[in-house]
């Protein structure tokens, strides 16, 4: 029995139910034959030079594979010499008359017989989709280089647009509208103020505050000292809130009124040099302890420029912190220079075709890249206006759009789930939203949600804040999230590379030579992007942490040194080069926009039960974006107080790290590793009817109640939310 069709199905496969990949593989093991084998290397190696490995090393399907292939070379050539000398005898003996028609038959079959044909078509079909993701990349680039050679920051980008356009609207907030001289006069006031205070270059100001205008009026504000601002997620609490202001190396804290008690909790445990700031809505109201009005300092404050004793900031200083999860513990701070979130904020403009004259509308959190600094960046480096709110609405979504005439508007794929599952409504389609974008619109709703809401384009984008592998969909591909080019895959070097699965899928699988092994059509593996230092698209910045950086670089790709992203994903692409999000790899999961990283909170369920074993694993819930968080303790007594669970993990988690399921395991397999059990585990789900112990949900009122199977069902019917 051939090898092949003996292997395990990916656990992207397992985990919905069957090897979906299995009959795609089979297709590819017979176009390898048919048809690949004369394929142009472009066709298949979007950036190595050289051959990847052994296909499957050690696999006596790859012996016979190379057997059959040297048997149809042979057997083709045989054929190719027999139809030359077939038309070199109808030529002589019948004439040109027959003679030509005959070459050109004989042209035509091998061309076809080869597999050129399909490169051919597969090119033609994909040229205009290329060719206008080139002429945008160069745009692009020539944009980035102007500012490089400038030596320009956000503040002198920004400050171009405050003399051209003082009156326009910048920001706009709920009813309030911030022109681009509101938005630059607060940023200099607080400038002025924090100056005064001895803050400079290279000093660290962490900023805490909910979804506001003055939320970027004051990094901006910051960034023209030079001093480095960490946006910080304001629904962290204890623990995690305490870790991103040490992390970071903060010597001050910014906080708005609103998380003054969340500050509250952690003052006394933060280093006596971090200074206080507190934001409020009006002068002379009661602040912190040991902290600072920071209103009231800012009322008699300069709004010109500070310049007396400031170190001007240049183009590859760091301008902030954006905070990811990451796979492996807390939340790490990823660095963005002026030059990167210059980059991140004109690519997707540029590529995705933005213009200076669109509203853009995002509900999204300005401490994450997607609002921060893909929507925020519109109003900052190209003059556009920016609507934003204190919170993600779905019955206002679109009326917001019509109410603030909006041309663009953000999603991540939980929002448009609920912008769907609200009534129908008149002002469904009474709006001038002509693009929309995000990344996470599930392809199952892509086709309603466009159609409901009549939305001529959605530019699905993928990346990562730290990353170089970003790629946006610029065709309209349901459900693709970007390309990688067939035919000039060198202009922009990502790729797909097989993963092991000893590993969870998180490290890629090499061959006897040491090297990555390059994805097939439709065969998910691990997305990467090649690392070229001082390459503003290719640059890897990498995390605070050096060695958290470390970890997310692969070397030796395709070539011994060469080194890449490691994006921590699995993806798909199919043979027209469109790719398709599969899933998460390691210990993070996704739930309610936000990525989680299982070991912080396993570390938290643990303290909270006595430090018992604790595995926490993201679960798939029907109808429902992302996974849930799903705890499985080991507590064979059954001495495990749910109640303090709740009430514990309420205090030191965000709300969408929170487990949804508690499991209280009778037993754990010690033989295998534990990451093949919180395989096990996972593959289990939450279906109480097929599980032995004892599962628990969390309800609306925050506590943890035994799940029965008629409560299983109204979860996967929607009548429970979760």
């Amino acid at each position: 029995m051939n090898n092949n069709d003996e292997r395990k199905p990916s656990i992207v496969d397992v985990e919905k139910g069957q090897p979906e990949h299995e009959h795609a593989r089979q297709q590819q093991q017979q176009q390898q034959v048919a048809g690949s084998r004369l394929r142009p290397p472009s066709a298949l190696e979007p950036f190595a030079s050289e051959p990847s490995g052994d296909d499957q090393p050690g696999s006596r399907s790859a012996s016979g594979d190379r057997f059959r292939l040297v048997l149809l070379y042979v057997l083709q050539f045989t054929s190719v010499g027999a139809s030359i000398a077939a038309v070199v005898l109808i030529w002589v003996y019948m004439g040109w008359e027959f003679g030509l028609p005959a070459l050109l038959i004989t042209l035509a079959a091998v061309f076809i017989a080869s597999g050129w044909w399909r490169w051919w078509y597969i090119a033609f079909v994909t040229a205009p989709r290329d060719i206008k993701a080139l002429t945008r990349y160069i745009k692009l680039l020539g944009l980035v280089r102007k500012h490089a050679k400038n030596n320009a920051t956000i503040g002198d980008i920004f400050a171009e647009f405050v003399s051209k356009q003082p009156e326009k609207a910048c920001l706009i907030f709920e009813g309030r509208t911030w022109t681009f001289r509101e938005v630059n006069d607060y940023s200099n006031r607080l400038a002025n103020v924090f100056h005064s205070h001895g803050y400079k270059h290279g000093d660290v100001v962490g900023l805490l505050q909910e979804n506001r205008p003055e939320f970027v009026a004051t990094w901006l504000g910051l960034s023209k000292l030079g001093v480095i601002v960490p946006l910080i997620n304001h629904n962290l609490r204890k623990n995690a809130l305490m870790h991103s202001v040490t992390v970071a190396n903060c010597n001050a804290l910014i906080y708005g009124e609103a998380l003054a008690d969340a500050v509250a909790e952690i003052a006394d445990q933060l280093p006596s040099a971090v200074a206080l700031y507190q934001v409020n809505e009006a002068t002379q109201q009661p602040v912190l302890a040991n902290a600072k009005d920071l209103t009231t300092l800012m009322q008699s404050a300069s709004k010109e420029l500070p310049v007396n004793g400031v170190k001007k900031p240049n183009h590859h200083d760091k301008l902030i912190y954006i905070y990811t999860s990451g796979t492996t513990g807390l939340p790490k701070a990823a660095v963005i220079t002026h030059s990167r979130y210059i980059f991140i904020a004109a690519a997707i403009s540029l590529v995705a075709g933005f213009r200076a004259d669109d509203t853009f509308y995002t509900p999204l959190p300005l401490y994450h890249t997607a609002g921060g600094m893909m929507s925020i960046g519109q109003a900052l480096l190209f003059g556009a206006t920016v609507v934003t709110r204190k919170k993600f609405s779905a019955s206002q979504f679109f009326a917001d759009c019509q109410k603030y005439n909006c041309t663009i508007a953000q999603y991540i794929g939980e929002m448009c789930r609920y912008i769907l599952a609200t009534p129908v409504s008149p002002v469904d389609k009474a709006h001038k939203v002509r693009l929309i974008f995000g990344n996470g619109l599930r392809p199952q709703i892509w086709p309603q949600f466009v159609e409901r809401f009549n939305i001529p384009r959605v530019a699905e984008f993928y990346g990562a804040t730290e990353g170089n592998a970003n790629i946006v969909n610029i065709d309209n591909t349901v459900g693709a999230i970007g390309f990688v080019s067939r035919i000039i895959p060198v202009v922009y070097p990502i790729s797909i590379i097989r993963a092991d699965p000893a590993t969870g899928y998180s490290e890629p699988l090499r061959g006897k030579d040491g090297l990555c092994q390059l994805c097939k059509p439709n065969e998910p593996g691990l997305f990467i992007g090649k690392i070229i230092p001082n390459n503003p698209s290719r640059a890897f910045l990498g995390y605070v942490d050096k060695g958290a950086t470390e970890k997310k670089i692969v070397r030796d790709i395709f070539r011994k040194g060469d080194a890449a992203f490691l994006s921590g994903d699995l993806l798909v692409a199919d043979e027209r080069g469109s790719l398709f999000f599969k899933d998460r790899t390691g210990d993070t999961y996704r739930w309610k926009g936000e990525n989680v990283s299982t070991s912080e909170v396993e570390a938290e369920v643990s303290n909270a039960c006595g430090y018992r074993d604790t595995v926490v694993y993201g679960v798939e819930v029907p109808n429902l974006e992302g996974r849930a968080g799903m705890a499985a303790i080991l507590d064979p007594e059954r001495q495990v107080d749910l109640e303090q669970l709740a009430r514990t993990l309420k205090d030191t988690l965000p709300s969408y790290a929170r487990p949804q399921f508690v499991r209280l395991l009778s037993k754990v397999d010690m033989t295998g590793t534990f990451k093949l059990k919180k395989l096990d585990l996972q593959l289990e789900g939450f279906d109480p009817s097929g599980i032995e112990d004892s599962v628990y949900y969390l309800t609306p009122k925050g506590q943890y109640e035994l799940l029965t199977p008629a409560i299983y069902e109204q979860i996967v019917r929607g009548e429970v939310r979760l």
